[in-house]
């Protein structure tokens, strides 16, 4: 018999052969109809796969949605594929994960590519399949029965996958009836336990094999999949939202940016949007200025000889542009060609630079902690698919500081940079959750070093008062930087979607690999600890996501045009001028609108511009030195006078940080 332990620390004994669904229906009807898979000593399995031995079991529900949104994904995938292997035959599979909304498929089509039109026939045999409530059934194959199969049914893509997998390891296929693929599981009981009305077939595109374009190009057709209708019907209430809020149509409707393929991943500011660049820029002056950093300027091209020393030659040379372009065939530790070659490099980052400005002149331990700021432009080599308007671009600009400090000043360095994360994201009216990222697997230092510095971030954060439920606080496994672990800010957007941006590091490595060293008062040389750290992450993205978050309808202190002066006549040219001055000595930036329009015509325009404030001046208000005064989204109008409409406008432009 096995002793089954359960999360309430009652133990039952079952017989070999009994699964957790036969568990579940022991505990009750209403268990056994909700649980959808099982948790055996931690590790997320079948809920028909028997019991092994003794376990530790939880039984998982629609309740724990993190998981159960990633099997119902995983198993909308295989069902995708059975439906399209249908419909269209001779079509041959590749792969199908979950993603984080959804799933997807590749494909390669007999015939054609796969379009859009094809979807709603798949959809509705995706329905059949789901309605034929075939159990998912898990079978162990040795790897030659894989490629056998495989290459019998001409699946090409699957026998070479098969090929390579290693010998003697537990190989796994799921049956879903007479249908199956190799998978590593797990999934649900039956595709009858997915819901026919949770999930859309949303695209297709162009995928290359194993994701590299020399290999045969797939058709790759994407869904979105979910627990319930409700969560889709939410789900795509947000996208329609967010196709709203894209930052690349606003950024074109507003006039603040566009892309061309002159300069691919690099971005054309317009006059408007580099409006908005300069006032972040300002706010962010303020508040480094005020939090005692010391503002620096740094080279975009410097020698490969510095990068291989840091060792981002070695960990990230496929992500930087390098003068000549033809990258050495070297080991990742490796030395470069010769210490002749001029090899040359766009830098990626701003880290390597700011320690060689450490390293000028002798730093004494009363010299430190030190703040180090760049607004420093940066080059990636970001693949040409993934870039994505101002969210994912080649060259961006970072509000990028290092903090170089003794051992001793790291939790309170670290708490005093949460504490100023937290007033700047405030003042833009983002909430957020802080995660802490460990270490990765690909690394540099000792694991006591890495120990050291993830508890050095989590006693600062829980110092300031950030490492509570309310703050979302999360530990990330495996997702810290080569070289240090860092504490990450996700903002949540207006429409619910996170976006991590800001982030701090506390770097023990890069130090000792460029040799940054400070006289300590024993009059010893000791290594400055580095703390890493940005809050808008870049200015591109940061200014994506503020269009998106507001809709375009920006803070009266970030808009671009902060008020317009249209006439209704051209009678009163000269007054509107006069009114346009006015806010202008202010310090209001203001347009005036005098063309022979309809003033509804005039007020629909600027609207579309997301103006926040018209005022609107006739013959009345050029008598009276009024103005109608209009606000973006609200409804009529106000009359004030002159000086009580630049009283308030004035007030409203205020910067948060300045009011």
């Amino acid at each position: 018999m096995f002793r089954i332990t359960l999360p309430d620390g009652s133990v039952r004994e079952v017989a070999p052969g009994t699964t957790p669904a036969d568990v579940a229906a022991a505990i009750g009807p209403g268990l056994a109809k909700a649980a959808l898979a099982a948790r055996i000593d931690g590790e997320v399995r079948d809920i028909m796969r028997a019991f092994e031995g003794d376990t530790q079991l939880a039984l998982i529900t629609a309740k724990d949605e993190a998981e159960a949104l990633e099997l119902v994904r995983h198993d909308f995938a295989h069902v995708l594929a059975e439906a399209v292997q249908t419909l269209f035959p001779g079509t041959q599979i590749t792969f199908g994960p979950a993603t984080d909304d959804g799933f997807y498929y590749d494909f390669a089509p007999r015939d054609r590519p796969f379009t859009e039109e094809d979807l709603p026939a798949i959809e509705a045999k995706m329905r059949e399949i789901i309605a034929r409530d075939s159990p998912f059934v898990r079978e162990v194959w040795s790897r030659q029965q894989l490629i056998d199969r495989w290459t019998a049914e001409g699946e090409t893509f699957k026998a070479e996958w098969a090929a390579e997998l290693p010998e003697g390891e537990e190989l796994t296929v799921y049956k879903q009836g007479a249908w199956l693929d190799m998978c590593r599981g797990p999934h649900l009981a039956s595709t009858g336990k997915l819901d026919p009305a949770a999930f859309k077939l949303t695209r297709v595109s162009g995928a290359y094999w194993r994701g590299d374009q020399k290999n045969a190009m797939l058709s790759r057709i994407y869904g979105t999949g979910w627990l319930n209708k409700k969560q889709l019907d939410a789900h795509l209430h947000r996208l329609e939202e967010a196709g709203k809020r894209d930052h690349r149509k606003l950024g074109a409707e507003m006039d603040l940016f566009h892309l061309q393929q002159e300069a691919h991943g690099s971005v054309f500011w317009h006059p408007h949007g580099y409006t908005i660049w300069r006032e972040l820029e300002a706010y962010m002056r303020r508040a480094i200025d005020g939090a005692d950093y010391a503002e620096v300027k740094t080279p975009q091209v410097m020698d490969a000889r510095q990068w291989e020393q840091s060792g981002h030659w070695g960990k990230y040379r496929e992500n930087m542009f390098v003068i000549p372009d033809e990258i050495p065939n070297t080991e990742d530790e490796g030395p470069l060609v010769s210490d002749a070659a001029e090899w040359m490099a766009l830098k990626p980052m701003n880290c390597p630079a700011h320690v060689l400005i450490f390293k000028q002149g002798i730093k004494s331990y009363r010299d430190l902690p030190l703040r180090i700021y760049e607004n420093g432009c940066c080059h990636r080599n970001e693949p040409h698919g993934a870039l994505h308007g101002l969210m994912r671009v080649r060259q961006f600009t970072q509000d990028d500081a290092h903090i170089f400090c003794r051992e001793d000043q790291i939790v309170d360095e670290v708490r005093a940079f949460c504490q100023l994360a937290d007033r700047i994201y405030t003042d833009f009216g983002f909430r957020y959750a802080i995660k802490l990222a460990l270490r990765p697997e690909k690394r540099f230092g000792s694991d006591a070093v890495w120990d050291q510095a993830e508890a050095e971030l989590r006693d600062a954060v829980a110092k300031a008062g950030f490492a509570t439920e309310q703050y979302g606080w999360e530990e990330l496994p495996g997702e810290g930087a080569f070289y240090a672990p860092k504490l990450e800010w996700h903002l949540t957007d207006a429409i619910g979607r996170t976006w991590q941006v800001g982030t701090i590091q506390s770097d023990r490595v890069l130090p000792e690999r460029l040799d940054a060293s400070y006289v300590g008062e024993d009059g010893e040389r000791h290594r400055p600890i580095m703390l890493h750290r940005a809050i808008f992450g870049s200015y591109e993205r940061f200014i994506g996501i503020l269009i998106e978050h507001y809709a375009g309808k920006l803070p009266a202190w970030l808009a671009p045009v902060q008020a317009v002066v249209a006439t209704i006549v051209s009678d009163v040219d000269d007054y509107a001028r006069e009114v346009a001055a006015t806010l202008k000595a202010a310090g209001l930036r203001v347009e005036t609108d005098l063309r022979n329009e309809k003033i509804n015509y005039k007020v629909r325009e600027h609207s579309l511009a997301k103006v926040p404030n018209l005022l609107v001046v006739g013959k009345r208000e050029a008598e009276e030195a009024t103005v109608a005064l209009r606000v973006l989204g609200g409804q009529g109008q106000q009359m004030l006078s002159l000086d009580a409409a630049v009283a308030r406008l004035v007030q409203e432009a205020r910067a948060p940080d300045m009011q």
